[in-house]
């Protein structure tokens, strides 16, 4: 597109500044250079490019400011535009509702690596969010991360050469569909993590395209994320209340589906945890899902020894893994209650990795997942317009 313009930066600034509740701000086609964090405190406004591909921020040569876009406000619209080689987060979202963010681009033109920014789109503790029809690489987090809201829906956009994809975190009820997840180290993780003020439940997954997520995992050593294979298509970590539905999975090195608990995961100090945590998925429900190829190539001598002495060398882990931690003072007769089962309809025999037992009594499990929890609601706010 050309050399970046950076006299539109102090226009831009002062937009936001002086920026009334229910304003558009209309940002032409252009490539525009920004050397530090914008920032909008201002209710009810709108900020609109003329496409992701026509008008670019570009802040490659960013020198103050911890991210692109920050917004302390509700009711904020940010559509039709890309945002380019920030520092830190691209968009990050603090403490609002009703929050639309649409046919964006975000983007490391670098490709992977480490020093690219954590988070590309970034609501946390906000009510209300819509992200769709937008597009996102290189983060080396979560290309789209919610954490700490409710009432999430994340649809229709296209995620690919991040750690993760697509982050659930402490968040109650999303849903995630109708999107393209592919070349990530971690296609779409649905996480519970200690020390935060609410647990998350209730999330759907359904109706995505998950495939092909083999990229090595270049995250920052002691993240949450740093901890998830290569090949993972979803990672479900120590949350409740998850319906893994209607998506079609292809070629996932690892595995299609991991459902694990806190104590599976590599940044744990001890296997003490927070007062009240829970750190066991439970009510899990995965069914009528389309499973092909993948499992042949797992992340980690842990997993590669597992599947060579099960499987040989040629063969390769089934559709869905389970690291087989089970809190015992919710089992009755040696099982969970009905309403906290893990369900698992559509992939045949689940792997029981025997995390407990470090990993020496594996095993293929059927049975025990036969069974089948009620459908979870959807989230149903939508933007007005």
């Amino acid at each position: 597109m050309g050399v970046a313009d950076a006299g539109y930066q102090a226009t831009l600034i002062e937009q936001l500044i002086d920026a009334k509740p229910g304003q558009v701000i209309e940002i032409p086609p252009g490539r525009y250079a920004f050397d530090r964090s914008l920032t909008l405190r201002t209710d009810g406004v709108t900020l609109r490019g003329a496409g992701m591909d026509k008008t670019v921020l570009t802040f490659a040569g960013q020198k103050s400011g911890a991210e692109g876009l920050l917004v302390n406000a509700s009711g904020f619209t940010l559509e039709n535009l890309a945002i380019e080689d920030t520092k830190g987060d691209a968009v990050k979202i603090n403490e609002g509702e009703r929050i639309t963010l649409r046919r964006l681009r975000i983007e490391w033109t670098g490709g992977p690596k480490t020093t690219n920014g954590a988070y590309g789109l970034y609501p946390v503790r906000t009510r209300k969010v819509l992200i769709e029809d937008c597009v996102v690489r290189g983060a080396s987090d979560a290309g789209i991360y919610v954490g700490q809201s409710t009432d999430i829906i994340v649809r229709r956009n296209r995620v690919e050469f991040n750690v993760a994809g697509i982050e659930i975190e402490n968040s109650r009820r999303a849903d995630v569909y109708d999107n393209e997840v592919t070349r990530n180290t971690g296609g779409i993780l649905v996480f519970n993590m200690p020390n935060l003020p609410e647990a998350g439940v209730g999330t759907r997954v359904f109706n995505n395209r998950i495939y092909e997520n083999n990229t090595a995992n270049f995250a920052a050593k002691g993240t949450a994320v740093a901890s998830v294979p290569a090949g993972s298509g979803v990672v479900i970590n120590a949350n409740d209340q998850v319906e893994i539905f209607d998506n079609t999975l292809r070629d996932n090195a690892t595995a299609h589906i991991i459902i694990s608990s806190y104590f599976s995961t590599g940044y744990m100090n001890s296997y003490s945890v927070a007062p009240g945590f829970d750190p066991y998925p439970e009510a899990i429900h995965v069914h009528s899902n389309r499973y092909s190829g993948g499992g042949d190539s797992p992340d980690g001598l842990d997993l590669k020894a597992l599947k060579l002495a099960m499987f040989g060398l040629g063969g390769r882990l089934p559709p869905v893994l389970w690291d087989g931690y089970v809190d015992p003072k919710k089992l009755v007769g040696g099982r969970l209650r009905a309403d906290q089962a893990l369900c698992i309809r559509d992939a045949g025999a689940v792997l029981n990795a025997d995390g407990p037992g470090k990993y020496r009594n594996p095993a293929l499990d059927e049975k025990s997942f036969r069974c089948e929890l009620p459908p979870l609601r959807a989230v149903s706010w939508e933007p007005a317009g």
